[in-house]
């Protein structure tokens, strides 16, 4: 296609002085937009932030070039990227390139046919194995000693995602409040400080088929120096969501045969990097707050007619639902 939602492909081949351009909605994504694009002899991935609604400190492109290219050579698999603009005057908003990585990201059962329940325990090893080798790299040998401030993580990320709520609040949410009450007034002491991704999960990883492994780490919008246990708990909660068969936020692949129990992920998240999980109930409850607002933040760009793609008009009923399991999750906090 040359006519896509969010990017005008001639201003782009204007701007990289290439051929003229044409390029591809990749569906999936809830957040940032995401595109193909070709000059016929390259391939590239294109990433900018959605068309609207978009909360102060979210949708950094910069940010997300700039921990992408550090972690090239490190063992965490990453894209190479190629180009950063943060001139929005060219396609209506700052945008980077990458180089198109070998891979599937997994949302749905009729992708992964030749997912066996082997194949599936070993990608349910490798994917928290990737996580515990971002958290074992040192931010100041790949030049990102700056990129966050670990002092204080934890109070300003229930702040932080208290005023995203604020700015996504369109209706009435009962018990969101208290869950970010509970969360604020339980904050734990947290361990060294390591790069976070802030959303990792299986669809946001590059699958391979054979042999099983993951090519590439995508998606790090919100990656920032702080407490890696902050990722753990978020990906338990991925790892269940909210136990739909059909689940509209990490699809339908989770419910095959032969993964890990979000447990079993613990334990060996826990035996790989020494890290101590015994309150992970914090951290739990914390990332069902944070899906929450994520997720409310989604359903007000799409109920005001910001969202491109299908599969948004269900985001908003999961909120509650969320908010719900959180609240249980912070039982197990002490």
């Amino acid at each position: 296609m040359t006519d896509l939602p969010g990017l005008d492909l001639h201003k782009l081949a204007a701007h990289l002085k290439t051929p003229p351009l044409t390029g591809e909605l990749i569906p999936g994504g809830r957040s940032n937009l995401t595109y193909r694009v070709t000059d016929g002899a390259n391939r590239w991935v294109l990433r900018r932030p959605p068309l609207g609604h978009v909360l102060a400190t979210a949708h950094d492109m910069t940010r997300e070039h700039r921990v992408i290219s550090a972690l090239a050579g490190t063992a965490v698999p990453v894209p190479r990227t190629e180009h950063l603009c943060e001139d929005p005057e060219v396609i209506g908003a700052p945008f980077y390139l990458m180089r198109e990585a070998p891979g599937t990201a997994l949302r749905h059962r009729d992708q992964c046919p030749w997912l066996t329940p082997d194949k599936a325990a070993a990608l349910s090893h490798r994917l928290v194995d990737v996580l515990a080798d971002l958290h074992a790299v040192d931010p100041a040998a790949v030049g990102l000693s700056d990129f966050g401030r670990p002092d204080g993580f934890l109070q300003r990320q229930v702040t932080r995602w208290g005023k995203q709520l604020e700015a996504s609040r369109s209706r009435d949410l009962p018990g969101i409040d208290e869950l970010r009450d509970r969360l604020a007034a339980t904050v734990p002491d947290s361990p060294r400080a390591t790069i976070v991704h802030g959303d990792y999960r299986l669809d946001n990883v590059l699958v391979t088929a054979d042999p099983v492994d993951i090519s590439a780490v995508l998606d790090w919008e919100m990656a920032t120096l702080g407490d890696p246990l902050a990722d753990l708990g978020l990906l338990r909660v991925y790892w269940t969501c909210v136990g739909l068969d059909d689940d509209p936020v990490t699809g339908t692949v989770l419910g095959l045969p032969g993964f890990a129990t979000a447990d079993e992920l613990t334990e060996r998240y826990a035996a790989r990097s020494g890290a101590d999980v015994s309150n992970l109930g914090w951290y739990t409850a914390f990332a069902y707050f944070k899906l929450a607002v994520i997720l409310e933040g989604i359903h007000f760009r799409f109920t005001t007619g910001k969202t491109v793609g299908a599969g948004f008009d269900q985001i908003g009923n999961l909120t509650l639902p969320l908010v719900r399991q959180g609240l249980a999750a912070t039982g197990g906090v002490r």
